[in-house]
């Protein structure tokens, strides 16, 4: 299950949840939840509030409910909220706002204070709250192996796990959307150089074939200098060095950060630097690895 799904989960379960560095979110008293499913349901304005407080620590009980319900070690599952909660900053500093779903957006005002605004949701948005969703203990993986066709409230059910799984796609995307367009401060990427090299005149001697013309137009990677960044998370390695030109431009033409280089004119790296302390490469490449590169990208010092 994800982190949004069991913080959403554990805030209607205590009607309160504190996010580390964000500040406190609270349900009113006087809002009940159905016991029922079918029950129609629509969130009534002013049910959430929000203090902002940035210097909130970490919520211990929802520590604790995310090792109950992942049966990960505690450490482990400390590390995965931050990282959510880090990636949510990440869209805050860059002006995009931050969904929870089933619960509202946060948005940095001009001030840098985080605002809340509370979401309208129906019983479909409401999934994660204990009351209107009983889900077994499972992974981040939906499995649709033991649905089986039925009639009545089945059919409901299932139509609900198929609107989550779109739900959690849509988020995927967002992600990794956001993810590219991140500016890191002080890291510095420049465009690819096309340089034209002229081979020199050289006598045909006719006892000897002649060698086909090499192209004289080659676009050399060009990486910006190490002093500029801290280490690189490299998320591509080709022999194809057109395409990697190519795709290295494409990327750059729409805005994100990555850089090409090659050290033996064999195999061509694409990567994107950060200038970021050296504690940091673990949770920027597990983040990168987790939401875009499918643990794929690995983290370069030099």
């Amino acid at each position: 299950m994800k982190i949004e799904q069991l913080l959403v989960q554990h805030f209607y379960n205590n009607r309160e949840i504190t996010l580390q560095g964000m500040g406190t979110f609270t349900l009113s008293p006087e809002f009940m939840l159905p016991m029922e499913n079918d029950k129609e349901v629509v969130m009534p304005e002013n049910v959430i509030s929000f203090h902002y407080n940035p210097k909130a620590t970490e919520d211990e009980s929802l520590i604790d409910f995310i090792v109950q319900q992942t049966r990960k070690i505690k450490p482990l599952a400390s590390a995965d909220l931050d990282s959510y909660l880090v990636l949510g900053k990440q869209f805050l500093n860059i002006g995009k706002p931050f969904k929870i779903d089933g619960v509202g957006v946060l948005e940095k005002n001009q001030t840098g204070e985080y605002e809340f605004k509370q979401g309208h949701y129906a019983n479909s948005k409401l999934e994660a709250a204990p009351a209107l969703l009983k889900e077994k203990a499972e992974d981040d993986d939906i499995s649709f192996a033991a649905i089986r066709p039925s009639s009545g409230g089945n059919g409901k059910k299932i139509l609900l796990i198929i609107a989550s799984v779109i739900v959690l796609v849509l988020i995927a995307w967002a992600v990794w959307h956001f993810l590219l367009r991140k500016k890191d401060t002080g890291t510095v990427t420049d465009n690819p150089v096309e340089q034209t090299t002229t081979p020199p005149v050289v006598p045909v001697d006719t006892a000897k074939p002649v060698e086909p013309k090499k192209d004289t137009v080659a676009l050399q990677p060009v990486a910006p200098k190490s002093d500029n960044y801290t280490f690189k998370v490299v998320f591509k390695e080709t022999i194809d060095k057109a395409m990697a030109i190519a795709k290295m431009k494409d990327l750059i033409a729409r805005g994100h950060m990555v850089i090409m280089y090659t050290k033996d004119s064999v195999y061509y790296k694409l990567a994107e630097p950060f200038k970021r302390p050296l504690s940091d490469t673990a949770r920027v490449r597990d983040s990168l690895n987790k939401y875009y590169y499918k643990d794929k990208a690995y983290i370069e010092l030099e």
